[in-house]
């Protein structure tokens, strides 16, 4: 059991994700409050657990090599000893004893170098002796180190050979690419197939046998509930009228760049390029730097199809080095002039790399990257480059699309006076990262009527602290007394700077929130808005609608009929724009379901909204229809618009 899930090798056979992991299939259930009384949800899940191996093979998996020939190297022992942190093991050299520790560490020294007081008098025994005079155990790898179990002050030490990893356990770190990438293969199911598994999840586990039920009376049916939908038309998209096709109306939530131009091109007249990449040579890459150039031309852009300087190879060992190297030498060609943007060629298992360039440039050079894998290198793609020039013209400051309707100043409660649309979310550390800070990201739009373009802000925060905490703040400085700050308060501020006007009305949608904790996100960051509004002109109160959103939850949406086509998308989903609001949603608050994007692979999961606080008296039917249209102002495939944007802002 783990949450409100349930795991077991036996549902499904567990399949391997390398590195000593399997995934496990289980089932979800939840009672919970709806409009039609108490539902049970049910739906299907899987997750990493720790394979049951001997700690010798899940060594040897994790290292990728054969460990019995020679001892190990002092990265490789740090490598193990954080996968073997916090892990069960039983031992399996005491014939039927089979007691289980907890691994708190690794022996810096071989088995064959340790040695322990066996009494008061500090006369000390080798590992290898004991082991062979207590038990008759023979360590054959005495040149590996040993497992520590127990505290810290009073360590065990167990021989890796002698112990095997209990079965059981869930992995609760991050996942690496290549473990992702097995997951998803073993969890992508069809939306037929998912909704046949949870049918028979339901039926196998005999709900409406259960004595516990029978006891008080209670009834579960083994059907769906049938709830009715609506779909609601996507949005007219204005593109430039250079462009052959001036305006778009997007099928089944996807549509392309072919024959438009982005309605403001951003100009990049200095740029240069790092290849990380040792399979990728200087005049393939070259030729993909040629290529993306142009489709930005293609796009819309102003973009110099030159760089300032020759494509430059790094190894990716010495990333802040190659980094420092390009911009200073651009920044002493150009003469005082920026360098405005950075391609990296990555190499596509490029571990740190990624995070290192996103934050050296971020943080240390204040220069815009775009980042390419060296697939798409090789196999260039018109699509892919397509996709990559909207991405660098929004991070040059352009913007790619408008709604039609706000040009023509048609979205309600939106157009009607100046608005500001806010998305904010807290990232955290995994677990186990007892000391790294949570991020806290929070965008809002710059431009009005068309909030289409969105300036992003980003702080750290308390370790795995939910509630944003530079909202708005307050600090004594020695020369200007109490100075006020905070993220809302700067965004407001550059509204106004942007727009000539101060917002009228706030909409804010948070992403990431618990249930448990949606009223103390709500008192808290409420309070910070209004304390920013106040602290920039006196009875300064604009209403303020307030929207928690979430994806991590277990509500699937299937099409009443698989044979249908028209009432799903290719991959067999309810149709982006599928909106839900009725019977499964909560029986006083005011909350809905909408899938606003076609499905890619999969069962899609509708983003579940819940407006929270609601000063500008929105209708359903109103917050819907706004929530819907915005999420097709980025073309991005993401199931909420701007939450996605707050640490895309940041990270992509």
């Amino acid at each position: 059991a783990i949450g409100r899930s349930f795991y077991s090798p036996d549902i499904r056979r567990p399949q391997r994700l390398g590195d000593g992991l399997q995934s496990w299939c289980g089932f979800y259930q939840s009672l919970r409050p709806t409009q039609m009384g108490l539902s049970l949800n049910i739906d299907m899940s899987s997750t990493a657990f720790i394979e049951a191996l001997p700690v010798i093979d899940f060594v040897a998996q994790i290292l990728g090599k054969d460990v019995m020939s020679r001892p190990l190297s002092d990265a490789n022992r740090i490598k193990i000893k954080k996968a073997l942190r916090g892990v069960k093991v039983e031992v399996t050299h005491r014939e039927n004893v089979r007691r289980k520790y907890r691994i708190s560490g690794v022996t810096a020294q071989p088995t064959h170098e340790l040695i322990f007081p066996i009494d008061d008098q500090m006369n000390m025994k080798s590992v290898v002796e004991y082991f062979k005079e207590m038990y008759g155990f023979t360590i054959q790898q005495s040149h590996l180190p040993c497992l520590m179990v127990g505290n810290q002050k009073k360590a065990n030490y167990l021989p890796m050979e002698a112990c095997k990893i209990v079965e059981g356990q869930r992995y609760t770190k991050r996942l690496n690419e290549k473990q992702i990438t097995s997951l998803l293969k073993v969890t992508c199911q069809r939306p037929r197939e998912k909704e046949m598994d949870i049918l028979q999840t339901v039926h196998q586990n005999g709900y409406d046998q259960d004595p516990y039920a029978k006891e008080f009376g209670i009834n579960i049916s083994e059907k769906l509930t049938s709830v009715e939908a609506r779909v609601l038309p996507a949005p007219w998209l204005k593109y430039h009228d250079a462009g052959k096709e001036k305006e778009c109306l997007p099928q089944v939530g996807q549509w392309n760049m072919v024959n438009k131009k982005v309605i403001n091109g951003g100009k990049v007249s200095h740029w240069a390029c790092i290849n990380f990449s040792r399979s990728v040579q200087e005049t393939t890459a070259r030729g993909f730097c040629q290529e993306l150039a142009q489709m930005c031309q293609i796009s819309g852009m102003e973009f110099n199809s030159e760089p300032v300087l020759p494509i430059y190879s790094a190894r990716p060992d010495q990333v802040a080095k190659a980094l420092k190297h390009v911009y200073n030498v651009a920044l002493h060609k150009l003469k005082g002039k920026e360098l405005e943007l950075l391609l990296a060629i990555l190499p596509d298992n490029n571990g740190a790399l990624y995070g290192d360039i996103k934050r050296i440039c971020e943080t240390d050079l204040g220069l815009i990257s775009q980042c390419c894998l060296t697939k798409h290198v090789f196999k260039i793609s018109k699509q892919y480059l397509a996709n990559v020039s909207l991405k660098i013209n929004v991070k040059m400051g352009g913007r790619n699309t408008v709604l039609v309707d706000a040009l023509s100043w048609r979205i309600p409660l939106v157009s009607d006076i100046p608005t500001i649309i806010f998305g904010a979310d807290v990232t955290h550390p995994e677990t186990g990262e007892d000391s790294s800070p949570s991020i806290a990201a929070v965008v809002a739009s710059q431009d009005w009527p068309e909030v289409t373009k969105y300036a992003g802000l980003v702080c750290a925060q308390a370790h795995r602290q939910e509630l944003i905490q530079d909202l708005y703040k307050t600090w004594h400085d020695p020369q200007r007394g109490t100075v006020t700050g905070g993220m809302v308060r700067e965004l407001l501020i550059s509204f106004r700077k942007a727009t000539g006007q101060k917002p009228q009305r706030i909409i804010f949608y948070r992403d990431g929130v618990s249930e448990g904790q949606f009223y103390q996100v709500l008192l808290y960051e409420l309070d910070a808005i209004r304390k920013a509004c106040a602290s920039l002109e006196p009875n300064y109160q604009p209403p303020v609608t307030f929207v928690v959103v979430q994806k991590r939850h277990h509500t699937r949406l299937f099409a009443n009929n698989h044979k249908d086509r028209s009432s799903m998308d290719k991959s067999g989903n309810i149709l982006p724009g599928t909106v839900v609001d009725s019977k499964i949603c909560h029986p006083t608050e005011f909350d809905f379901y909408l899938c606003s994007h076609a499905g890619i692979q999969g069962t899609s999961r509708p983003a579940h909204y819940h407006v929270l606080w609601d000063e500008n008296n929105f209708s359903a039917d109103e917050m819907q229809t706004l929530t819907n249209n915005l999420c097709y102002t980025y073309g991005m495939t993401a199931l909420c618009y701007v939450l996605s944007l707050a640490l895309h802002t940041w990270i992509f």
